[in-house]
């Protein structure tokens, strides 16, 4: 008897963690290895939406109105029971409650949320005499101080003072001017504008 009681448990056990192990890979294959994840710092309250960002839209104890929703590129997504939402140029905040006034005709006070998984869409760029010109996400307020920094400074040759931020408003190019030894004393702040979506910044 006390030899079969010695066999039995560990066979009990063995059972316990193939069990185990078999449910847990189940949970690993229902979560896609592409998911897009949230890039930490980036996004703000105040951040407004744009093409091509990934949003995650859920609803408290509804598991059929869950979904990762791509904004396409005219700006707009949709959603079950919501149908055509306009998302570009609304905060996370705005989508929220214009989800949730159009679900409440079918679910009483529903609980929405809204987050940013991916930014996408909004970029700016730097180019010129810096260490790391590129395109950087404006998921967040970024002045022109804020993107040079995030491309690494000014080099050693970089006209410090003839620096300009390139924009399209209306169809029209802008050509706005930043001396950057001004601002950097604390002079002339105005020239450090936040920066739009689509944004060049030249530093010659």
């Amino acid at each position: 008897m006390k030899f079969n009681n010695i066999l039995t448990i560990p066979v009990f056990i063995l059972g316990l963690l193939i069990s185990s192990v078999s449910q847990a890979e189940k949970v690993i294959e229902q979560v896609p290895s592409d998911t897009p994840k949230a890039e930490a710092g980036i996004v703000d309250q105040g951040y407004q939406i744009g093409p091509e960002d990934v949003l995650s839209i859920s609803v408290w104890k509804e598991e059929g109105l869950k979904a990762e929703v791509l904004v396409r590129p005219d700006g707009g997504l949709s959603f079950p029971l919501v149908g055509e939402v306009q998302a570009q140029g609304k905060t996370t905040e705005q989508i929220q409650k214009e989800i949730t006034a159009r679900l409440e005709k079918f679910i009483p006070d529903p609980v929405v949320s809204v987050s940013v998984l991916k930014v996408v869409g909004n970029k700016i760029y730097v180019i010129g005499k810096v260490n790391k010109p590129g395109e950087y996400p404006a998921g967040r307020y970024v002045d022109v101080l804020q993107a040079l920094s995030m491309a690494g400074g000014l080099t050693p040759f970089a006209a410090e003072n003839d620096i300009k931020v390139l924009r399209k408003e209306n169809g029209k190019d802008l050509v706005l001017p930043f001396r950057y030894s001004q601002v950097q004393k604390g002079q002339e702040l105005d020239q450090n504008i936040m920066l739009q979506s689509g944004d060049v910044v030249v530093v010659p």
